[in-house]
């Protein structure tokens, strides 16, 4: 079975333009479940803020990165879907022989290293090799949004991440194998004017394991009392109302303005505190300060 092609149940944009189908290879099933899937999302949403106000202090030009998705995929997969010339730096991943990556085009380094010696960011070269200086520039960057990122990830990023080198073709860089499985998030960087796409890829096999590690177990007592600790505080409409009153269908057929219905209930009896349809005591009318309310004269629990 070859690549199926599914388009998303989704509103078409303003200019009435069909939404972007999704892949999906049957051949490759490899997903992140929704738990793990989330809890990424949340470490990598925070990471955004945290290298957007990392870069600005350093770049001294409001700065803004924004964090799009993430995906697992093999690291050839990812290789193949980056440009041929562009910045790759690699990152030592504690004892792993997989390396972490950060990519993005070079011209927006180059952007940013403008910013940093008092330039105006606007750069139109061809990607090209960094120079030495301007590797030493990169990898302060580069060291600091490492720092965010481990305060983003938290438990689940215990391992040290340092600098390895920087590359600037990506079918030459070597992070990891072919079909190593990669966690590959996609940022979009605005720094003044400049704005660049940026992934970071992380080996998938370190961070999963973690995120296990780090899953709460929840016994079946526990998971009942959170049921019941969340049903407790689902909002639901209570009505004060007469008791219902009988009559035949010829007689609400034949119903027209200014009719009057007699109800055949004293006024001075309490009226029924329903949920949903269903009685569930009785209450009398009063106020409270300026307000009307009811006052609960019996409870009916067992009514049926």
């Amino acid at each position: 079975m070859g690549v199926v092609t599914i388009l998303a149940d989704e509103k078409l944009p303003a200019t009435g333009a069909p939404a972007a189908p999704e892949l999906y290879d049957f051949r490759r099933p490899t997903t992140l479940a929704r738990e793990h899937s989330r809890a990424l999302e949340l470490a990598f949403e925070t990471f955004a803020r945290q290298w957007g106000t990392q870069l600005t202090a350093n770049i001294r030009s409001r700065s803004l990165v924004t964090f799009h998705q993430v995906v697992m995929s093999s690291y050839n997969e990812y290789a193949s879907s980056l440009p041929a010339s562009t910045s790759m730096v690699l990152c030592n991943f504690g004892d792993a022989e997989a390396k972490a990556v950060f990519q993005f085009p070079s011209i927006a380094a180059l952007s940013w290293f403008s910013h940093m010696l008092g330039g105006d960011g606007t750069h139109d070269e061809a990607e090209r090799r960094l120079t030495q200086l301007e590797q030493i520039l990169l990898r302060k960057l580069i060291d600091d949004a490492l720092d965010d990122l481990r305060y983003s990830f938290g438990p689940i990023l215990t391992a040290p991440l340092s600098i390895d080198t920087i590359h600037h073709n990506s079918q030459l860089a070597q992070a990891a194998a072919p079909g190593e499985l990669m966690i590959v998030a996609t940022f979009t960087v605005q720094a003044g004017a400049q704005s660049a796409t940026a992934t970071f890829a992380i080996p998938a096999d370190q961070v999963l394991r973690r995120l296990v590690d780090n899953e709460p177990v929840v016994t079946a007592a526990e998971a009942q009392e959170l049921v019941q600790a969340q049903l407790v505080r689902v909002p639901v409409d209570v009505s004060l109302q007469l008791p219902p009153v009988k009559t035949t269908p010829a007689e609400v057929l034949g119903l027209s303005v200014g009719d009057v219905i007699p109800l055949h209930y004293a006024n001075h009896k309490p009226l029924d505190l329903a949920v949903n349809g269903r009685t569930l005591a009785r209450a009398a009318v009063g106020v409270h300060g300026t307000r009307m309310a009811c006052v609960v004269t019996d409870i009916e629990e067992n009514r049926p």
